[in-house]
């Protein structure tokens, strides 16, 4: 890509109003009926990314709009930055939805119990939620 169209995102990326930007995202997710993991995974970053842009707290490095518009095709730049311009931007209509990525869950080592003197205390709880987000609750 050429320098200066690179240097331009950059600096229009750090100005992108985080809120309307978030509801370009997921319309993105809706658009390909894909979860937040998914889509991170998709776009090679953590999962964490996904739901911290999501949720306001980071606003959207210029690494992370160049994956989605590298892996997206339908993704128009400006769209994504600004709403300007439409959304797919492929005319031939949608795309066949993305297939998550199979992932295989080995199985962990049972730990034996064993009567511990030591009371243990509960530090931190996650939930896990089927649309790629989480919570944490913890003292």
């Amino acid at each position: 890509m050429d320098h200066t169209f690179i240097k331009f995102v950059k600096i229009f990326v750090t100005v992108v109003n985080s809120e309307d930007f978030v509801k370009r995202l997921e319309k993105i997710l809706r658009y390909y009926d894909i979860t937040a993991a998914v889509f991170a995974d998709k776009i090679k970053v953590q999962r964490s990314s996904i739901s911290h842009l999501l949720s306001g707290r980071n606003k959207p490095s210029l690494e992370f709009v160049l994956k989605v518009i590298k892996t997206f095709p339908e993704v128009n730049l400006y769209w994504l930055l600004n709403g300007k311009g439409t959304f797919p931007s492929s005319p031939e209509g949608r795309s066949k939805p993305l297939a998550p990525n199979p992932t295989t869950i080995e199985p962990k080592e049972e730990v034996p119990i064993t009567q511990s003197t030591k009371q243990k205390q509960i530090e931190k709880i996650i939930f896990f939620y089927s649309d790629g987000s989480f919570k944490s609750y913890h003292e």
